[in-house]
């Protein structure tokens, strides 16, 4: 179903950004530079704001950043300038932010002793696994697709829920929190289940 929806979703999104990036690449600006400008400026901007609390603005100036996220590779596309550093700057980039997005977060709430620190925590620590286990698997030639909560679900579900605590929604961060962090942890179980299955 998650599938069906990603695949029903991503010509008109494809269609839609086309442009925006054949305009991008005319002011000289390449895929990689994007990826740089979007995790730069989603990073800066989940620290600045999440750690002070500010959720909801936070949550909308960081989105916009990230939405970025889907420019580059259409860029790369359009250009022809793929490659595999790219695709590695790509990754390494998304892992900052997603650290940015999550450490702030649990950075603020430490600072008024909420228990939700150790939620927090593991959502951080498990999506990272997740990431990981997809990159090492593929080094040993093991191919690591799928999952319950990838990378665009565990933001999703991040964004939706510190958004929501922004307009001081009850319970929305902690529900999220959780939903995170289970989400997360079962997913890098389900990872290493691929892996094993595949490696034998």
């Amino acid at each position: 179903m998650r599938l069906m929806l990603q695949k029903s979703l991503r010509v008109p999104v494809t269609r839609i950004i086309t442009p925006v990036c054949r305009g991008l690449l005319k002011l000289g600006l390449t895929a990689n530079a994007m990826s740089a400008i979007g995790a730069l400026g989603s990073g800066l901007s989940a620290i600045y704001f999440y750690s002070r609390g500010d959720f909801f603005l936070g949550t909308l100036i960081t989105v916009i950043f990230v939405l970025s996220d889907l420019l580059d590779g259409t860029m790369a596309r359009l250009s022809q300038t793929g490659s595999r550093w790219g695709a590695l700057l790509d990754s390494t980039l998304d892992r900052i932010t997603d650290a940015a997005v999550l450490g702030s977060l649990a950075f603020y709430l430490s600072r008024t002793n909420d228990r939700l620190v150790p939620v927090v925590l593991t959502a951080l620590v498990s999506g990272g696994l997740v990431s990981y286990i997809k990159a090492r698997a593929e080094s040993l030639d093991i191919e690591c697709n799928g999952g319950f909560a990838e990378r665009t679900e565990r933001l999703v579900i991040a964004f939706l829920s510190i958004g929501l605590a922004g307009l001081s929604i009850p319970y929305s961060l902690a529900i999220g929190m959780w939903i995170l962090a289970i989400a997360s942890t079962y997913t890098t179980i389900e990872r290493l289940l691929i892996v094993y299955k595949g490696s034998h």
